[in-house]
């Protein structure tokens, strides 16, 4: 069987068909993973998967990135639904994260490896709203006039979901979940060389504040009007999700938003993140002291001011 590979009218992404990703043979793989790298959006209409084939095809792409102590095969299910079955409220924290998520971003900057890609499989959706868009930060690099890339190469910011969560309303609370954040507070790149295909991108995100050499107020008026111009067509699409529906993309190069809808209706997407490559993902970190239970993983001894 031969994938049907048809682009999407966008600067990113392809729909891959014609594919049973629950019997995945290694040369419909190898398609696929050339198309991932080309596209770095796939999506992958009416699938039938359980929690093994998923984290079976997750795996193909690279290790597991743990997001829960609890996770089980490499899945775990973003949701508003209480563990009883009841729909979270605004006080609970997947409430919070899932509004936080509203923001423009890439997964895991926060966190020393920061992730490779990431993939969402639609159990449960509500009949409008709760879309997923990404932008392709490729084609946002390759739109810039030389000045401002030349700009771009010299700067960094940090990364952390406390600071994001608080731009979004809310205190994140270190809880041993979503990702562990107790690690310190990453120093990355604005700009970003992809370690595969060797594209440029833009490196930013809501977890990103704090320029190094710009006061607060200048790095956030900054990165706010980066992402904004970036974040614009065609190098944006909109998924409007349908049960069977399975997307992975590219973190290294794309970034990703949800879009409101009804919470009082469930919405479930199974998730599975891969961690990334250390020798092209891991940044040095500093200590955060928002961060409940630091532990230091480079040489790097002061402190984050935030």
């Amino acid at each position: 069987m031969t994938i049907t590979v048809t682009p999407i009218n966008a600067t990113l992404g392809a729909v891959i068909t014609n594919v049973d990703l629950a019997n995945l043979t290694d040369d419909e793989w190898s398609d696929i993973r050339a198309a991932f790298l080309k596209y770095a959006l796939l999506v992958f209409p009416g699938q039938e998967l359980d929690e093994q084939a998923q984290g079976a095809f997750a795996v193909r792409f690279g290790n597991i990135e743990q997001l829960t102590p609890e996770q089980k095969g490499g899945t775990i299910e973003f949701t508003n639904k209480r563990e009883d079955g009841s729909m979270a409220s605004a006080n609970d924290e997947r409430y919070k994260l899932m509004k936080g998520n509203e923001g423009w971003h890439t997964d895991s900057t926060y966190m020393p490896v920061a992730s490779k890609a990431a993939m969402l499989y639609a159990l449960v959706v509500p009949p409008e709203g709760g879309e997923t868009e990404y932008a392709d930060m490729r084609a946002a690099w390759d739109a810039l006039d030389e000045r401002t890339q030349a700009k771009l190469e010299n700067l960094s910011a940090y990364h952390s979901l406390y600071y994001s969560q608080e731009q979004a309303g809310f205190k994140h609370k270190m809880d041993h979940q979503y990702g562990f954040h107790d690690k310190g507070s990453p120093l990355r790149p604005v700009v970003k060389t992809h370690p595969e295909t060797g594209r440029k991108s833009i490196y930013t995100g809501r977890h990103a504040h704090n320029i190094p050499g710009m006061s607060k107020e200048e790095s956030k008026a900054f990165l706010d009007k980066l992402m904004a111009d970036a974040c614009q067509p065609p190098r944006v699409y909109k998924h409007a999700w349908k049960v069977g529906d399975l997307i992975v993309w590219d973190n290294r190069c794309l970034m990703h938003r949800a879009c409101p809808f009804d919470m009082s209706l469930p919405r479930v997407l199974r998730a599975s993140r891969i961690s990334g490559d250390p020798e092209s993902e891991l940044a040095p970190t500093v200590a955060d002291p928002r961060a409940d239970d630091y532990h230091e993983t480079t040489s790097n001894k002061s402190a984050l001011v935030s």
